[in-house]
């Protein structure tokens, strides 16, 4: 189980790297299918324009359709 929950974290890890958005902060960890996301999601220097509760809910959405994971918990802070 803990290799799958490695393997899942780097998948949200990559998914997170490809939006538009300053994940520099975050925290990514999976846990028995469960991934928690902690720590503080910010504006790209280059894209202040991106609504950052948007690209939250597509993340959720997406990390959800994953396989492998169950439930997202999204513990991170969104700094406008």
């Amino acid at each position: 189980m803990a290799l799958e929950d490695a393997h899942s974290t780097r998948m949200v890890e990559r998914e997170i790297s490809r939006r538009p958005i300053d994940g520099t902060l975050l925290s990514v960890h999976v846990s028995n299918g469960v991934c928690y996301i902690r720590g503080q999601l910010r504006h790209q220097r280059a894209r202040p324009e991106v609504d950052l509760q948007h690209e939250v809910a597509t993340l959720q959405k997406t990390i959800r359709s994953r396989d492998g994971i169950r439930a997202v918990i999204w513990e991170a802070e969104v700094r406008q």
